[in-house]
């Protein structure tokens, strides 16, 4: 699952399954933010904004609708993004006037930059603000910086097992929240304990429940070169293979990004504060500086919309308005 790939851009080894240059060509624009509608098991996507976006909106009335955030670095200084507690502002008013209540928000890691106790305290109070039933977080590396993510357990751990991880079940949906950003060299790691976890807690479930598992950093490898990818994660897509649809929602990267193996789709988001190269482009993965105007077209969130029986699981990303 993670083969090697040349950093200076040389096509991937087969196994991937893709090469470079048709990993760049799906990985679309930066920033939107994207809307998810689960419905039997299965996966529809749309650019928010648009008809088929709209009239799934209306066509799901009633549904189960969710928010994907990601990446809001909070504490970051640099010319990238002067001011990103504005831009996470301005994300979090975005998702208060969708039109709906979501029954809930998930930040998909990286709330901070340094994971300082006062960089955790004010993401925790923004987040606040959000109107919606229930907000739930996955760490990003950004949020265990120096304590092994001692200091984010300790504000948004509550009721979690072992180092951070857990699931909760919702409209007939089955969601499972990782933790990869400890014990990671340069990939994300998962660890026996978290698998264990992921095979005691789907064990009881029918093969037809959706599932749908969050992470920070994505569980295929969309580019090891930059860390982007799980060493481990095979292990646990083993134990879903069974299920008939299962989606997989990380942040991370900056960028939307699609992918569809089997059974499974992966989405990456977006941010909220800086956009990341494309992969394989420049040296690594370091903030990008844009023109001022252009900033908000990088940043954005994500809606995901679910109605048993009408369609399956819609995904729409948002750009930052």
């Amino acid at each position: 699952m993670t083969g090697p790939i040349d950093p200076r851009g040389a096509e991937p080894t087969p196994e991937h399954g893709m090469s470079r240059r048709q990993l760049l060509r799906h990985a679309g624009w930066f920033g939107a933010a994207v809307v998810l509608t689960v419905a039997d098991g299965q996966v529809i996507s749309s650019i928010a904004g648009s008809q088929d976006s709209a009239a799934a909106q209306a066509a799901h009335s009633g549904a189960l609708r969710f928010v994907q955030i990601s990446d809001s670095h909070v504490g970051f200084t640099g010319a990238a993004n002067t001011d990103v507690n504005r831009t996470f502002t301005e994300a979090l008013n975005q998702v208060n006037s969708l039109g709906f209540l979501p029954d809930f928000v998930m930040h998909s890691g990286d709330l901070t930059h340094l994971s300082t106790p006062g960089q955790f305290d004010q993401v925790k109070q923004m987040l606040t603000g959000l109107r919606t039933g229930r907000v739930f977080t996955v760490p990003g590396e950004h949020d265990s910086i120096g304590d092994a993510g001692h200091a984010y357990r300790q504000r948004f751990g509550a009721n979690t097992l072992g180092e951070g991880w857990y699931s909760f079940d919702t409209h007939g949906v089955h969601f499972i929240a990782l933790v990869n950003t400890l014990n990671m060299k340069q990939l994300g790691h998962l660890g026996t304990d978290q698998i264990d976890f992921v095979r005691k807690d789907v064990n009881g479930l029918s093969a037809d429940t959706p599932i749908v598992v969050f992470s920070h950093i994505p569980l295929f490898a969309m580019y090891p070169a930059w860390g982007w990818g799980t060493d481990d994660a095979i292990k646990v897509l083993g134990l879903l293979r069974r299920f008939s649809s299962v989606t997989c929602l990380n942040g991370h990267v900056h960028q939307l990004f699609t992918k569809t193996e089997g059974n499974v789709t992966f989405h990456s988001a977006t941010t909220t504060a800086y956009p990341l190269p494309k992969p394989g482009i420049g040296p690594g993965p370091l903030p990008q500086v844009v023109p001022a105007g252009r900033l908000k077209d990088a940043l954005g969130i994500r809606t995901v919309t679910y109605r048993k029986g009408e369609g399956g699981l819609a995904v729409t990303d948002h750009k930052l308005t």
